[in-house]
């Protein structure tokens, strides 16, 4: 991996995001690239017309005076968004990552994806932004989209980074779960931790081979793992099993077996990064 993206937006989980891209940094020698983007509001490309809404006698002189509002209000944000990224790139510093670039883009947050994920091996973001529900335990809605919209891999930080030396795959036997083992395989953000397969169903004959041959690839590549079938609710086995064995990190595909397809974020998908107090990280 040569570079990772992490988004930052002043949120409680900036410090976090750093933390975990520092982490995936330190196993894999990748750059990380530090992202903050301004709406289009904030960046000042975008501006109200509310002449209509202003008597003739004022209009001039109160639409000059909320122009330069608007520039003010520019500015404040460039300078908000450029003290977020200094910040940020002080924690990774800290944290030992020695080549960290900062970008300040103005703008939708997937344009941004878009232009950046073309040479980078992984997206990091915060499980929820500034604008979230905590008392709800809303995502955060950047987190959804970008998931959506990537063709890379997204880790979704924890509210506060922990050591991993464990981490879980919640496999189903699909496509983006099979792309999940191969990475985990062959990538050294993996190496030396310690590895659960959990596929959550019945144990029948074609997910015994499923789960045998993603078993088989990972054996390949000098993992210990310890993998098994469990029947019942993937949401509730998987949340049990995350706490029961003290797994520190969840990896699974952003796409499930449901037979709607154009649900790109399955139910079980979005209910184990909502409540999961570990970090995530998802395959398309």
């Amino acid at each position: 991996m040569e570079k990772l993206i992490a988004f930052v937006d002043g949120s409680v989980y900036s410090q976090s995001v750093c933390d975990h891209a520092a982490w995936v940094a330190g196993r894999t020698g990748a750059a990380v690239e530090l992202h903050h983007v301004l709406g289009r509001r904030e960046g000042g490309s975008e501006r109200a017309n509310l002449s209509g809404n202003i008597t003739l006698g004022a209009r001039t002189a109160l639409l000059e005076e909320l122009t330069d509002l608007d520039a003010q209000r520019a500015k404040l944000s460039q300078k908000l968004g450029r003290a977020i990224l200094d910040d940020a790139q002080a924690r990774l510093e800290e944290d030992g990552v020695k080549d960290v670039s900062v970008r300040l883009r103005s703008g939708d947050i997937i344009d941004t994806v878009h232009e950046a994920e073309t040479d980078a091996g992984l997206i990091v973001i915060g499980k929820r932004g500034e604008a979230a529900d905590f008392a709800k335990l809303h995502l955060g809605s950047n987190l959804e989209r970008v998931v959506r919209s990537s063709s890379k891999p997204v880790m979704v930080a924890a509210r506060a980074f922990n050591p991993i030396s464990r981490f879980m795959i919640a496999f189903d036997g699909g496509t983006s779960c099979m792309k999940a083992v191969d990475h985990v395989a062959h990538s050294p953000l993996f190496a030396g931790l310690a590895c659960r397969l959990l596929m959550v169903g019945a144990e029948n004959a074609e997910n015994l081979k499923a789960l045998e041959d993603a078993r088989a690839m990972l054996d390949a590549s000098s993992f210990a793992v310890d993998a098994d079938i469990i029947s019942g609710q993937p949401e509730t086995v998987i949340s049990e099993a995350v706490e029961r064995e003290g797994i520190d990190l969840l990896v699974m595909g952003a796409y499930g077996h449901s037979r709607i397809r154009n649900l790109i974020i399955g139910s079980t998908t979005t209910e184990m990064v909502r409540s999961c107090k570990i970090p995530v990280i998802l395959y398309r």
